[in-house]
């Protein structure tokens, strides 16, 4: 993280990445916290240079089943798989007032505007969904959520203004209101069965075939 700052991301071309750990505590390689990098300097491995002079057989005797993983760490090999893409598992928008609100028909127009924002979002992804969830923040800081759930996917704001409209007088506000927010989750995402290749039978017209007279 002390490197590309402020985001503590860098790429490392295959062919440098010994000479780039080999320099670095050990206590910055991932899966190495304060008690275990104790352990390490106890014997006498401080950097990655260090670990990477170990023998396998050494790693295992110091730190059992771990001791393969640290041997392959000290090499820039990591054998975790590498997910492409998180799968979102909600999506939401939010709104702070500058001045606390303190009956629901003053919170109807900014919900509105929220379901709006949200349903573009949900667009914009090309994802619907079955779960809506009102956030209230009042006053006093508390944090109050209200969800439901329904049977068809939804995805446009009228149909996700009324499921939030039901939430939000479902009970009285305990509190004047500071912030308001709306969710949406458990998204339409296409299931394996849904990814597998589909057989469409194709038919096919000829044209008849004249019957020569047989010699």
């Amino acid at each position: 993280s002390d490197y590309n700052k402020p985001n503590g991301q860098k790429t490392v071309p295959p062919q440098e990445i010994l000479d780039f750990l080999a320099p670095l505590d050990i206590k910055k390689f991932y899966g190495i916290g304060k008690v275990t990098a104790q352990k390490m300097y106890l014997k006498g491995i401080f950097t990655g240079a260090d670990l990477r002079a170990k023998s396998l057989e050494e790693l295992q005797t110091y730190f059992g089943n771990n001791g393969e993983y640290f041997y392959q760490i000290a090499r820039g090999i990591h054998l975790s798989p590498v997910q492409p893409f998180r799968v979102r598992k909600s999506i939401g928008v939010e709104h702070t007032f500058e001045t606390n609100i303190t009956s629901e028909l003053f919170l109807e127009e900014p919900i509105k505007q929220l379901c709006e924002e949200v349903a573009l979002r949900l667009k914009e992804k090309k994802l619907l969904a079955k779960t809506v969830t009102l956030k209230l923040k009042y006053s006093d800081f508390k944090q109050q959520t209200r969800s439901r759930s329904i049977p068809e996917f939804i995805g446009n704001s009228t149909d996700i203004y009324a499921v939030v409209e039901e939430l939000l007088y479902q009970e009285k506000l305990y509190e004047s209101v500071r912030l308001v927010g709306v969710s949406l989750s458990h998204f339409n995402y296409p299931t394996p069965e849904s990814k597998q290749p589909q057989w469409v039978q194709l038919r096919f017209d000829f044209p008849e075939w004249e019957e020569y007279p047989k010699r």
